[in-house]
């Protein structure tokens, strides 16, 4: 059982930045893909951006394409998601994913951790 556990989430006024992390407790060949979603209260879950453990090929949302950034840590199980000139619509619950196939849809992610929440004040 893959375990994720995010951390770095909190308030922040518009315009800053933060770097939530990802822990994975274990890599496997079969969860070669790593998403970060997020879900505001009312909306349904969006997605963000994803990364491969091999390659580290990357994909944004075009809302948050040339803010944020998602990197990996292969030494330390680790996903990051640097996330620069934040605005009040990026306030959500941010979730990290684990999943098989390069792709923008949860329901093609296995494991999911808790979220950590984003608050973004105008």
């Amino acid at each position: 059982q893959v375990q994720l556990v995010e951390s770095g989430g909190g308030l922040v006024q518009a315009g800053g930045s933060l770097r939530l992390s990802c822990a994975v407790s274990e890599r496997t060949f079969s969860r070669n893909v790593m998403g970060w979603f997020r879900q505001a209260p009312g909306k349904e879950r969006e997605f963000v951006a994803f990364i491969t453990w091999s390659g580290g090929s990357t994909f944004y949302a075009d809302s948050v394409k040339g803010r944020f950034t998602i990197s990996r840590d292969i030494a330390k199980n680790t996903v990051y998601l640097q996330m620069n000139a934040l605005k009040p619509e990026d306030t959500a619950v941010y979730s990290c994913a684990a999943g098989s196939y390069r792709s923008s849809h949860p329901s093609q992610y296995t494991y999911w951790g808790q979220g950590t929440q984003v608050t973004v004040s105008s």
